[in-house]
């Protein structure tokens, strides 16, 4: 703001201008020593000290970049993603989704607001732009976000289903003879959410080296990860990171920072990628109709790049010279890059896994049971409450009666009407099994104890009252 004002700081109205390039660094310099005292003025010196030192970029650009964009006097330019933030949140990117894994090449950016955007977008530029036409068959790592099961059958993209089902027996990975099924030339794309939702489990190191090798046998395989939940992993390796030709990354800032409010998130594709390619080996007749869907916008429309394409596609062309996300919101994607690239001992971190998974203690506290083995695959944001394997602490005749006599739907509408307590069914996101899906993210610790308290005595009051029996072990 005192960038804004130094234009028109001869008038009282509130009326500011363009911050000013030239000089930006040093009056900064002043402005962190005269206000050194405040609350974060620290870190956003200290940011700039890191963009400049440990980044190589120029501390004026980023500050220049910083102003202008909170201030939100422009649009977007480049629409697809402001240049210094694109740097930045590309460290970020590669410090959570690569780590240390070989990766050759460089990768493109696109912000947009948060997953679900970046969802409607990708699905609407593929079909556009013809990677996928109706009829395709596409699969879909299950259990699954439920937007992945519902869009395909939109009527305009009338898209064919194949179920990739993780085993929950063995950890909620993906079996080999599943992903096989990506072998058929018949599947033109797989989509899946890695660490997944509701599971929350990542896929193992054998599963992503075995889907990396029927990839590379697969060349011509789309692949979309989403992979929201990996910043609560240890040591997290993206399919991006193995298979960077063929896949697009999906990652949304929402979970990770708790901020679902600001709706942040990227696409990124390889610079060197499989969609461009597919795209310049269409018949001609399509090529003349993009060309011409994209010749408002440029003089080389078929040299557009398939990322370019989705900025455009996600303001009906026409609109492109608005499109991106508001600067305001990069420039908080771009600090919550920084906070975490700065925390070189990964202290954030550390908490918030400490912090769900003593949620998901209490809530198993509050049940009676003991939580599941620790298995270092699974992050907790979510946990899946098995009605079947939840109940078989009280007795086998309990289990018997449980799946034969209540249908796990009625189970919790019973808890949201008679408890408050609100649960997702896990059938909604492709689990095959009775199943309720709870949230670690945003309730305190009592209140989880409160919720296992709940789904045990709304389980076995209805049970004492049909005449059961408890195991001893479980009567009180």
């Amino acid at each position: 703001m005192t960038e804004s004002e130094r234009s028109f700081s001869y008038l009282a109205e509130g009326v500011g201008g363009f911050p000013r390039r030239a000089g930006i660094e040093e009056r900064f310099d002043l402005f962190t020593r005269y206000h050194r005292d405040t609350p974060g003025v620290k870190f956003l010196a200290g940011a700039v000290s890191f963009v400049r030192d440990q980044l190589g970029l120029d501390g004026g650009d980023f500050l220049y970049e910083m102003c202008e964009g909170i201030l939100a006097c422009n649009y977007p330019v480049p629409d697809r993603m402001l240049r210094v933030s694109e740097k930045i949140v590309k460290q970020y990117i590669r410090k959570e989704m690569i780590g240390t894994h070989p990766f050759l090449g460089d990768f493109d950016l696109y912000a947009v607001e948060g997953g679900t955007a970046a969802m409607t977008y990708l699905f609407n530029s593929m079909r556009v732009n013809h990677l996928l036409k109706s009829g395709d068959t596409i699969a879909l790592g299950m259990p699954i976000f439920t937007p992945y099961i519902e869009i395909p059958e939109l009527k305009e993209y009338h898209l064919t289903e194949l179920t990739i089902n993780a085993d929950p027996a063995d950890g909620w990975q993906y079996p080999r003879k599943e992903l096989d099924k990506l072998r058929d030339p018949k599947v033109k794309a797989f989509f899946l959410v890695n660490p997944s939702n509701p599971p929350s489990v990542r896929m193992s190191d054998e599963s992503l080296n075995y889907l990396a090798s029927i990839v590379k046998e697969r060349p011509d395989l789309i692949v979309l990860t989403d992979d929201v939940y990996g910043t609560f992993a240890d040591n997290f390796v993206s399919l991006f990171a193995m298979c960077p030709k063929n896949t697009i990354l999906v990652y949304s800032f929402s979970k990770y920072f708790g901020a679902t409010g600001w709706r942040l998130g990227v696409i990124a594709t390889h610079k060197s990628n499989l969609f461009d390619e597919m795209i310049s080996k269409l018949p001609n007749a399509e090529r003349d109709d993009l060309n011409h869907r994209y010749a408002s916008i440029t003089t080389e429309p078929e040299k557009l790049l398939f990322i370019d394409r989705i900025v455009a596609d996600s303001r009906t062309v026409a609109l492109n010279h608005t499109s991106g996300l508001s600067t305001p919101k990069q420039v908080q994607m771009v600090l919550f890059s920084l906070f975490s690239l700065m925390d070189s001992a990964d202290s954030y971190k550390n908490a918030m896994k400490r912090l769900i998974r003593s949620r998901k203690a209490a809530l198993y506290r509050g049940m009676g049971t003991a939580p599941e083995p620790v298995d270092s695959n699974v992050v907790d944001y979510y946990t899946l409450l098995d009605v079947e394997q939840q109940s078989k602490e009280v007795g086998p005749d309990f289990v018997k009666w449980l799946l034969e006599s209540i249908q796990p739907h009625e189970l919790l509408f019973r808890l949201a009407e008679e408890a408050g307590v609100v649960l997702l069914p896990g059938k909604g996101f492709g689990t095959r099994h009775p199943s309720g899906r709870v949230s670690l993210a945003n309730l305190n610790e009592e209140d989880y104890v409160k919720i296992g308290r709940c789904v045990r005595n709304e389980y076995l009051e209805r049970y004492r009252k049909s005449g059961g029996k408890l195991h001893k072990d479980n009567k009180k």
